[in-house]
């Protein structure tokens, strides 16, 4: 399986508009980073997108993503959803609509947000095109099979919403997490890879933090863990070099392969 991190930046990205820090000012390309999205590849080829950031369109040109199965919600917050235009790429060649996954709440308000995506009354003029969803409610727990892949659900809080982490056998995705319950950590042992969102340094009311992150990291005990949505207070070497042994930062581009 390979998992490619699309964007690992927060809402605001970096560098930040308006900021001159030197971590937004940095040349190492590692500092760069867009809005959160991944893709997990089966060994046979399914792919699945997590999230629909603003920068779809570059991220997937940037990291030869030329085709998804499916694509997998965890919540409709404006940084997780605004490139769902994109996906357009992608559904020009398929002959029935993409499945798009997430909770129940989050695919209503996709619904409400970007009716033409989903309603199929709403064709396009002879000529155009438009993007074209399926979308498919999950439960906390729920699995969903695209191909090869099986999807489970992981609910998750943020601050007052609570949103989706996915697992798919030896490769878990979760963002945006406030924390993670001890029930939870349970359903994520024997993972060999973890993503874990961690904001900044200091604690926050809808993320972790990055001292939380890393205790999270420990109690599942993977033997590998990304950090992303991650800010402009860090760079991208300093922080590798800082975490503790099987703890590292993602970045944009980053592929991780894991044997199945």
């Amino acid at each position: 399986m390979r998992l490619v991190f699309l964007g690992t930046g927060t809402s605001f990205g970096v560098p930040q508009i308006t900021c001159m820090c030197a971590v937004c000012r940095s040349t190492d390309q590692r500092d760069k980073r867009t809005r959160c999205g991944a893709v997990v590849e089966s060994s046979s080829g399914t792919r699945v997108l997590f999230d629909t950031p603003p920068e779809l369109r570059l991220q997937c040109v940037a990291c030869g993503i030329d085709r998804v199965d499916a694509v997998f919600f965890t919540h409709d917050h404006a940084d997780h959803i605004h490139g769902i235009d994109d996906v357009r790429a992608f559904t020009v060649r398929r002959r029935d609509p993409l499945p798009m996954y997430g909770p129940a709440d989050t695919l209503e308000r996709l619904r409400q947000r970007f009716r033409y995506v989903f309603d199929d009354g709403m064709r396009p003029l002879p000529g155009t095109s438009k993007p074209e969803g399926r979308a498919i409610a999950l439960q906390d727990g729920e699995h969903a099979t695209v191909g090869d892949l099986a999807v489970e659900a992981i609910a998750v809080p943020h601050g007052l919403v609570t949103v989706f982490g996915y697992r798919m056998g030896p490769i878990a995705y979760i963002t945006d997490a406030k924390s993670v319950p001890p029930e939870t950590v349970e359903r994520l042992r024997g993972v060999q890879v973890l993503v874990l969102n961690a904001l900044f340094r200091r604690e926050h009311p809808t993320h972790l933090s990055l001292s939380e992150a890393i205790e999270v990291a420990r109690q599942v005990g993977a033997p590998r863990t990304y950090l992303t949505h991650l800010t402009h207070e860090n760079f991208h070497a300093a922080l590798e070099a800082e975490l503790p042994d099987g703890i590292k930062p993602a970045f944009d581009g980053l592929v991780v392969t894991v044997d199945t």
